[in-house]
């Protein structure tokens, strides 16, 4: 579906966001029909020495915070790797690695060469509002042998949607290896704050906008089932990080993957587990 600028300009201004939503759920369902994916994170800390817990049900293993170095990075991706066994481990942001880099006077590319050289496969995320260079970032990337795990908005700093999201458009025309964008931003803007009625807004302009990204998704750990849901109607195909531990303390349909197979038939779609690797793992 081709949106030209005058269409984005009037659907961006619109409060009729039951039309929008339909619009955005067509073009979901031309791509991807009623399938919807998801996949069961386990996070472990960047700290070296922490417990590395894999769960049985873990479809990938993400390493979790900010590496104090290079050295550290690399120690804890080796000690994370080791304990993962076939479950694929991702980790860090890339706008934090950038930033290392800089501070350790090494080139991101061998960086990320050194980290993908213990069992790094994937990159966990890259915030496009706070790389220094997303395109020459995310090439290095895919340079060094790592996959992405998605490309992110860390923080709204303008409430124009459509000029991120046409950035996001342009990036992907540069380097052409981005699978899923989560347009939902991960840190909340004091100065632009949101609400739930901006939030599905968002998710149905971006699978409008972001024409060249397979996947649009939505983040359970951080966005809660209530919002997902709705987000799989208006655009929103693929769910990251749902609980990889089967907690069954709350009841058969309480536990986690009960849960978002529930919540994902019940937007009137099929559930598809992958890893992160992007695999199917069921149907």
């Amino acid at each position: 579906m081709t949106v030209s600028d005058v269409e984005l300009a009037t659907l961006a201004a619109t409060h009729d966001i039951i039309k929008l939503g339909m619009l955005a759920d067509g073009e979901r369902r031309r791509r991807h029909g009623t399938r919807t994916t998801f996949v069961r994170v386990a996070t472990v800390s960047a700290a070296p020495g922490d417990p590395v817990h894999v769960p049985a049900a873990a479809g990938e293993l993400r390493i979790e915070g900010v590496p104090s170095s290079r050295a550290t990075a690399i120690q804890r991706v080796r000690e994370v790797v080791a304990a993962a066994g076939t479950v694929p481990v991702s980790g860090y942001s890339l706008a934090d690695l950038e930033q290392m880099a800089g501070r350790e006077a090494v080139t991101l590319r061998s960086l990320l060469e050194e980290l993908r050289a213990v069992g790094l496969e994937l990159v966990a995320d890259a915030p496009v509002d706070l790389l220094q260079s997303a395109r020459r970032a995310i090439e290095e990337m895919n340079i060094g042998g790592l996959a992405l795990g998605r490309v992110t908005v860390h923080r709204l700093q303008d409430p124009d949607m459509i000029s991120l999201f046409k950035s996001v458009v342009e990036l992907q025309r540069q380097v052409g290896v981005v699978r899923a964008f989560a347009p939902l931003p991960r840190t909340m803007n004091p100065a632009v704050p949101t609400t739930g009625y901006d939030d599905v807004k968002r998710i149905a302009l971006a699978r409008l906008v972001v024409d060249n990204v397979p996947s649009i998704q939505v983040d359970w750990s951080l966005y809660g089932p209530k919002l997902a849901q709705v987000a799989l109607t208006v655009g929103a195909d693929d769910v990251d990080g749902v609980a990889a531990e089967d907690d069954m303390s709350e009841g058969r349909r309480r536990a986690p993957l009960e849960e978002i197979r529930r919540n994902i038939v019940a937007a009137g779609q099929d559930p598809i587990e992958r890893n992160g690797r992007f695999d199917l793992v069921s149907s």
